[in-house]
């Protein structure tokens, strides 16, 4: 009897947490990894956001893809758990821009920019990668903006994200022509998380991928139909790459050569984009 009380209480508290808006604040990690040493990361106390650890074996898939020195893009950063192995695998000599529209999220990014610089360089930005510049609508799954994005442009409205955030949106490529065109040559990795939005921000940046031909890093939101699965695929299989599943960003990961028919075989996952030779 004391556990089903306990357990409606439970229930209760999460609702009214999911509905009543609050600004979190962050507590500071620290890892001690096996060759990048000491790093501190900020975990974000949002009651909805999932405790966060940084590995060597992260660092080590990043460097895979992005070499000492050279310059990547974390498009839906978030607080910074991927964009920070990203950086450590790119070095205090190279850079890392990390995108996150959500003014509460970056301040928290924001604060992880700032560790490791000995390590690490990171720029973050709070704006969306957008076709056009402008004000967007974003849909968040809580009153404290914890999970969401720009959903306007996934057929599904069953996604539960109930609460709007207006946030601002930039054309990438322009930006990166114009304030970052001495990094541009060294342009490794593109990663973007945007909650089905990812093949609209890869079309946007369609004349920076045919010129410098980073690899990529895309996710295949769980609720894209079966048509918007075939236009992520073929979005980037047009631009020239062969595209393999992963299961993770971790050092020795599973990896499987992904065809059309592939992308209606798993719910939600991770791609992983290199550009043929």
């Amino acid at each position: 009897m004391n556990s089903m009380i306990d357990y409606i209480k439970k229930k209760l508290e999460k609702r009214k947490l999911k509905r009543t808006f609050s600004e979190y604040g962050h507590t500071m990690k620290s890892f001690d990894l096996e060759k990048t040493g000491k790093v501190n990361y900020a975990q974000w106390n949002h009651p909805f956001e999932g405790e966060k650890e940084i590995s060597q074996g992260q660092v080590d898939f990043f460097s895979e893809l992005l070499k000492d020195g050279e310059f990547g893009i974390d498009i839906g950063a978030h607080t910074g758990d991927t964009t920070v192995p990203m950086a450590l695998a790119a070095g205090a000599g190279g850079m890392v821009l990390g995108l996150e529209p959500n003014p509460y999220v970056f301040k928290i990014l924001e604060v992880n920019a700032a560790q490791n610089k000995d390590k690490s360089n990171i720029k973050p930005v709070c704006y969306a990668a957008t076709d056009e510049d402008g004000t967007f609508t974003f849909q968040y799954s809580d009153a404290s903006f914890c999970n969401g994005g720009y959903l306007d442009h996934i057929e599904s409205t069953n996604h539960r994200h109930n609460f709007t955030l207006d946030v601002k949106g930039k054309n990438l490529e322009n930006v990166l022509r114009k304030e970052y065109a001495n990094e541009l040559p060294k342009l490794s990795l593109i990663k973007v998380d945007a909650e089905g939005y990812d093949k609209e921000i890869l079309k946007s940046l369609k004349g920076i991928i045919a010129e410098y031909k980073p690899n990529l890093l895309v996710e295949c939101y769980k609720r894209l139909t079966e048509a918007e699965r075939d236009d992520l695929y073929n979005t980037i299989v047009d631009m020239g790459y062969d595209l393999y599943y992963i299961d993770g960003f971790e050092a020795g990961n599973t990896r499987e050569r992904l065809s059309k028919s592939d992308m209606s075989n798993r719910k939600h996952f991770e791609m992983m984009a290199k550009p043929i030779k």
